[in-house]
């Protein structure tokens, strides 16, 4: 059963598992919305999509469920002003316990695959991401990441490009095959409607690569 975190003003924050599709999908293959919708017992077609995980990671997302809060939230995502805390395990572990990454990404969308570039040019945007280290063990880490920037595939690339492919990505040099190292944690933003701060957030399973490790959300 779908996790439900949290609905407000025309919004829901829910749990993503992963391998599902962010957007819509089909009838032998259902989409995020179309599993919020059932969960909530609405029509699918009031389920808004405003921000995007890929399959192969789950976590907290937001789904507006009117026009209005689709605005607003996407409004919000536009301005930097949704914050997003994520857990990453690495497959190494990074020299430095904590730091900030900055890079430039290109996105090849033939190879559906991003690739950090040396210099600025037409579509390449720059990325940034702060991290800590929460846990190291030989063969890998437990990372906290706040991506600065929203870049497809921006934590993956960032990570691999360093030589710290995330757990089981296997497209970006991942060597694990249990398993997929991200998890969107916490989303965190400033209501519009009523000006409260909203914060949700959910721990992946207990399963392949976050077993043993410790996941509170306030560590």
């Amino acid at each position: 059963m779908l996790m439900i975190l949290l609905r407000k003003n025309g919004y829901v924050a829910c749990v993503k598992p992963r391998g599902v599709s962010s957007e819509n999908g089909t009838p032998a293959c259902p989409g995020m919305p179309e599993l919020v919708a059932r969960a909530l017992q609405v029509p699918a077609e009031q389920v808004l999509t405003v921000h995007r995980l890929d399959r192969e990671t789950g976590g907290v997302m937001l789904y507006a469920l009117n026009r209005a809060a689709a605005a607003a939230l996407s409004a919000l995502i536009a301005e930097g002003k949704l914050r997003k805390e994520y857990l990453a395990v690495t497959e190494g572990v990074p020299p430095e316990p904590d730091g900030q990454w900055e890079d430039l990404l290109f996105w090849d969308r033939t190879k559906r695959k991003s690739y950090p570039v040396r210099q600025e040019r037409r579509g390449v945007k720059e990325a940034s991401l702060r991290y800590t280290t929460l846990e190291a063990r030989e063969n890998r880490a437990l990372l906290r990441v706040e991506p600065l920037t929203g870049r497809t595939h921006q934590i993956r690339v960032q990570c691999a490009s360093r030589g710290l492919p995330l757990w089981g990505d296997r497209k970006y040099g991942g060597k694990e095959k249990e398993g997929f190292g991200l998890w969107c944690q916490s989303l965190s933003f400033e209501d519009g409607t009523d000006g409260s701060w909203v914060r949700v957030a959910a721990d992946p399973p207990d399963e392949q690569p976050w077993t043993g490790f410790d996941l509170s959300p306030e560590r």
